[in-house]
């Protein structure tokens, strides 16, 4: 019975670690065409996805996988209260944004950008995690 109770107490640690380990940055908008992308040249991974800067790239260890975005906030006064009613979003990364072009921690695309915040706004502050 010991070993149940430590299974799930193991269970628990990790699960609160796992929400724990969120990184915060930059979030940026980037408009189609999306082909093609570092990860799969010409193939379709539809357009819930995002970019990556070097840092979170790791030399393309980065390829498919799948970060939860959430919108925190302006990062400009142009457009001061960006985020939409669901401010999460689930993208892959299909591709690597470099420097010094990149100006964000993750570029994600028009429709991923869109869904938790005014493109007008053209980068947003967020906290995102694997």
């Amino acid at each position: 019975m010991a070993s149940v109770r430590t299974y799930s107490s193991i269970l628990i640690v990790m699960t609160l670690l796992s929400f724990g380990s969120s990184e915060t940055g930059i979030g940026t908008i980037n408009d189609p065409p999306y082909l093609p992308s570092a990860c799969y040249g010409y193939q379709d991974k539809g357009v819930m996805i995002a970019a990556a800067n070097q840092d979170l790239w790791q030399g393309g260890a980065a390829c498919g996988k799948y970060f939860q975005v959430t919108c925190k906030g302006a990062i400009n006064q142009g457009v001061p209260h960006p985020c939409t009613g669901s401010p999460t979003v689930t993208v892959m990364i299909t591709d690597f944004c470099p420097p010094p072009g990149c100006q964000g921690n993750l570029d994600l695309s028009h429709e991923a950008f869109s869904s938790i915040a005014d493109p007008r706004a053209g980068g947003i502050k967020i906290s995102y995690h694997q």
